[in-house]
C-alpha cells in the first residue's frame, strides 16, 4: 500500500543543492533537446526522468527493513554543453550514486557537474539546475518506484 506525502508537489533548484541527495535514485530516461524561448540561437536542455527520494524512513521495528518516500521527477540543466561521460558495463538500471558541483575549471563561469553513478557517470557544465516533483511522494518499501506508480517515463515539469 502506498501513501502520499505532503505538500503534494515540490520544485528544488541549484540554492538547494546543499540539502539535496540523489544517492541511490534510479534514471529512467535521458533526454539531450535543443530548445529556445526567445527565437536566439538553440540551447541544450539535459533531462533526467528519476525517482527522486525525498526521505528514507528507519525500519518500524528491529529487524524489518527500511521504507521510502519517493517522488518522480524531472531534473533539468538549462544550457548544458560540454557534456561527456562513460557507461558499461551496464547489466542493471542507471542508479545515481551522488551528483558533484564542482567550481568552474576555466574563465567559464558555469560550474562542472559530475552525475556519478553506479557502472556510469558523466560530466556537465550548467549554470544550475531545476528539479519538478512529477507527483506527491509515495512511501514505498523499495528504492524504485514501478512504471504504474511513476506514470510511466516522462519529463514533465509541472509548476509547483
Amino acid at each position: 500500500m502506498t501513501v502520499a506525502v505532503h505538500p503534494p508537489l515540490a520544485r528544488w533548484t541549484d540554492a538547494d543543492y546543499p540539502t539535496m541527495g540523489w544517492h541511490d535514485c534510479r534514471i529512467h530516461a535521458v533526454s539531450l533537446a535543443e530548445h529556445s524561448d526567445d527565437g536566439a540561437l538553440p540551447r541544450v536542455r539535459l533531462m533526467l526522468d528519476l525517482d527522486y527520494i525525498v526521505r528514507w524512513d528507519g525500519p518500524a521495528a528491529p529487524g524489518e527493513h527500511l521504507s521510502f518516500w519517493i517522488s518522480p521527477a524531472t531534473l533539468v540543466f538549462e544550457g548544458a554543453w560540454g557534456i561527456s561521460g562513460e557507461f558499461g558495463p551496464l547489466f542493471e538500471q542507471l542508479e545515481i550514486a551522488d551528483i558533484h558541483r564542482l567550481d568552474p575549471p576555466d574563465e567559464h563561469p558555469e560550474p562542472s557537474w559530475h552525475i556519478e553513478g553506479h557502472n556510469f557517470g558523466f560530466h556537465l557544465r550548467a549554470s544550475g539546475f531545476r528539479q519538478h516533483a512529477r507527483t506527491p511522494a509515495l512511501l514505498v518499501p523499495r528504492k524504485v518506484l514501478t512504471s504504474e506508480e511513476r506514470g510511466g517515463v516522462s519529463f514533465a515539469c509541472p509548476a509547483a
